[in-house]
């Protein structure tokens, strides 16, 4: 059962490492750390990418910082009440780490597959330019009765299909996870710099029965 499961959400990510660990938390006796991976787009912008990774699977006292690395797992979410409401984190839960000497074309150092259910009505719109977009929320089941809830991205024909979809269907999305900066106003006076994480859809499919 729980090899299905994980089978509804792969990741496979390729970047250089522009973090140092920081610890996040501990289940039973084994610690899970943060770091950074920053991935080139074929854009060559950048996307800036969290991993969660345990102590198991890498020397996290040691600095990686620069090198290459290839990972697998799944993209995973929790919510951190922060400042009386929860907000949604999303991270890349890594399953297999290995480095690499070099960077791979920017195509493949990115990608991910989701089987998930929508879990809120889509929203549909377009830009000033015209470019049609639409943002899913779905629902991926995990084992134990748990579910991650990813945002998702489309555009231009998919964001059409997709804004057709509703509240319980079943859909397969192919992509690849795109961070974006944007700022908070936190107070009249204070505002933050925050990263957002959604996937950027390339191919989605609805699934019937």
């Amino acid at each position: 059962m729980s090899d299905k499961i994980i089978e509804n959400n792969q990741v496979t990510i390729m970047g250089k490492v522009s973090s140092g660990f920081t610890f996040s938390h501990e289940v039973f006796g084994e610690g899970f750390y943060m770091v950074e991976v920053r991935v080139r787009r074929l854009s060559n912008s950048e996307d800036r990418i969290p991993l969660m990774i345990s102590e198991r699977l890498i020397d996290v006292s040691q600095d990686y910082t620069g090198e290459f690395i290839m990972v697998s797992g799944q993209f995973r979410s929790y919510n951190r009440h922060d400042e009386q409401k929860n907000r949604l984190v999303l991270s890349v839960f890594v399953r297999e780490v290995s480095f690499t000497e070099e960077e791979l074309d920017g195509a493949k150092t990115n990608s991910i597959y989701l089987d998930g259910y929508i879990c809120k009505l889509p929203v549909y719109r377009k830009t000033p330019l015209g470019r049609e977009i639409a943002d899913l929320l779905l629902a991926v089941n995990r084992p134990y009765g748990k579910s991650d809830y990813i945002p998702c991205i489309c555009w231009g024909r998919n964001a059409r299909f997709a804004s057709t979809f509703e509240v319980g269907e079943h859909v397969q999305i192919f992509g690849r996870i795109q961070s974006r900066t944007y700022i908070k106003k936190l107070t009249e006076t204070e505002t933050q710099e925050r990263t957002a994480y959604e996937v950027s859809v390339s191919k989605l499919e609805c699934i019937e029965g």
